[in-house]
């Protein structure tokens, strides 16, 4: 297969979920034969074009802010997608690639890729990470309606349409799309980097967990209260909070204030992967009572480095398919979580073990499903 994989940023230069899933499926890709190549913006050192791990990286756009005032700029989106149309265009109708995969936000690129594959028998696969629906009031305020329509109108595109979970496909089919045509990819890890990733020092590691942008749908302040509650019956328990974002400041005063807020480190952003990786390899558990997760990559990374994972069941989170019965699933409420924390701190494991559940996440496997899904829409068959 030649692909053509669309996204205005590009890892490891930016280093998004997104982008990276486009980076480990398309290098695996690459590896078994098949031209890759990416289109995005020019982040890199050196020419417009050039090779990364067996991958074309081919700018059509210079580097750019991607954010304004701590959200993804509609200008940004807007500029990167008229710059793409014309060159993607020129390649499929020189019929350079058999198929265009385009991630689904920013949507506008998308809304290009389909236009430059107009006239060409080229199908364009879409990724969709998640279907933001109402929460468009809450990232945009009063524009809210104007990203409504946008992901309104790319839902309505003629793509074939891949979801990282289940939750993300039954969404995406609330909007209209047939859901029997809604394929599931998962997204994935890699499970041998994150069982060889290097354990903290002594004394730098926690026995609880939680790694993830702090935000109010993490319900990081659940956590800590839940944590407060349980820590009387355990000496010496310790939660270690990774990760940086806009409730940081309110949830460091939290933590000094809770009764075991000498057992509690705000340990902020890890500039190093492999350090939250070491992170969770040394944790017993690891908790993130988010609600709002299109798949939930953190669990995943977790049960494969051996800690007992908690989530919450919540219909806007992808938890529990991703953590099946490898972990415990609370109600994203103190009670329920503290429960769970005391289970999982007692020792008491789940009925399968996380490691095993972990596999199934592997970059690799990922890959093969991906491929398999990539042939069946240039033959015709999805």
């Amino acid at each position: 297969m030649n692909l053509a994989f669309i996204s205005n940023v590009v890892y490891p230069y930016i280093t998004g979920g997104a982008e990276k899933r486009i980076h480990e499926i398309a290098t695996r890709l690459a590896q078994r034969g098949h031209d890759v190549t990416i289109y995005g913006r020019h982040f890199w050192d050196g020419p417009k074009e050039t090779t990364h791990e067996g991958v074309t990286l081919r700018a059509v756009a210079p580097e750019t802010d991607l954010y304004t005032d701590d959200r993804r700029s509609i200008t940004e989106a807007l500029d990167f997608a008229a710059r793409l149309a014309y060159p993607l265009s020129k390649r499929l109708h020189d019929e350079n690639h058999d198929l265009v995969v385009a991630s689904v936000f920013p949507y506008f690129p998308v809304l290009s890729s389909k236009l430059a594959a107009l006239g060409t028998d080229v199908p364009v696969v879409t990724t969709w990470h998640e279907v933001w629906g109402d929460y468009w009031d809450d990232y945009l305020g009063v524009l809210a309606p104007f990203g409504k329509f946008t992901e309104h109108l790319t839902v309505r595109v003629p793509q074939h349409p891949i979801a990282v979970s289940g939750i993300t496909a039954d969404r995406l089919a609330d909007t209209g799309r047939d859901r029997d045509t809604i394929e599931v990819v998962p997204n994935g890890i890699d499970v041998d980097q994150i069982r060889n990733a290097p354990l903290p020092d002594d004394g730098d590691s926690f026995d609880v967990l939680f790694a993830g942008r702090l935000i109010a749908d993490k319900n990081v302040s659940t956590l800590l209260d839940a944590f407060d509650r349980v820590a009387d019956d355990y000496d010496d328990v310790t939660l270690g909070v990774v990760g940086d974002g806009p409730e940081a400041d309110r949830l460091e005063r939290q933590a000094n204030a809770l009764d075991h807020a000498d057992r509690v480190s705000m340990l902020g952003f890890l500039d190093e992967y492999e350090d939250v990786l070491g992170q969770m390899r040394a944790a017993d558990v690891f908790a993130s009572p988010s609600t709002r997760e299109g798949f939930g990559i953190t669990y995943a990374e977790a049960m494969a480095a051996d800690c007992t994972v908690i989530g919450v069941q919540h219909p806007e989170s992808a938890a529990s398919e991703v953590i099946g019965d490898a972990g415990y699933l609370a109600e994203p409420t103190v009670d329920s979580v503290a429960e769970s924390l005391d289970r999982a701190l007692a020792g008491k494991t789940p009925p399968t073990e996380p490691t095993k559940r972990a596999e199934r996440y592997d970059w690799d496997s990922v890959a093969d499903q991906a491929e398999k899904a990539y042939e069946r829409a240039i033959d015709g068959r999805w």
